[in-house]
């Protein structure tokens, strides 16, 4: 097994911890900051796999854009969710 391999396995692992933070976080500011990072982990795959076009279209909108639009909605609402609903498991929520 070469480098480039064992490179490709961490990022794929931290994309994985990233997206199950992502979903677990109460927080919706830091889970947007996961999804965010999940999607330049993506770019960062591609860019290794030799696909510089989808690395850069995957950072700018998955990352950048998406990451924005959803921080900037959560500033206008409330960043915490309420104790009071009733809370699933995480394997039912999705």
């Amino acid at each position: 097994m070469n480098c480039v391999t064992c490179i490709d396995y961490i990022i794929i692992a931290v994309m994985i911890i990233s997206a199950i933070l992502a979903v677990e976080w109460r927080d919706l500011l830091a889970a947007a900051v996961g999804m965010a990072a999940v999607s330049l982990f993506a770019s960062i795959l591609f860019l290794i796999l030799q696909a510089p076009d989808v690395a850069m279209t995957e950072a700018a909108i998955g990352a950048a854009l998406s990451g924005a639009i959803f921080i900037f909605a959560i500033k206008r609402t409330q960043r915490f969710e309420t104790e009071d609903e009733e809370r699933p498991g995480w394997w039912v929520r999705w």
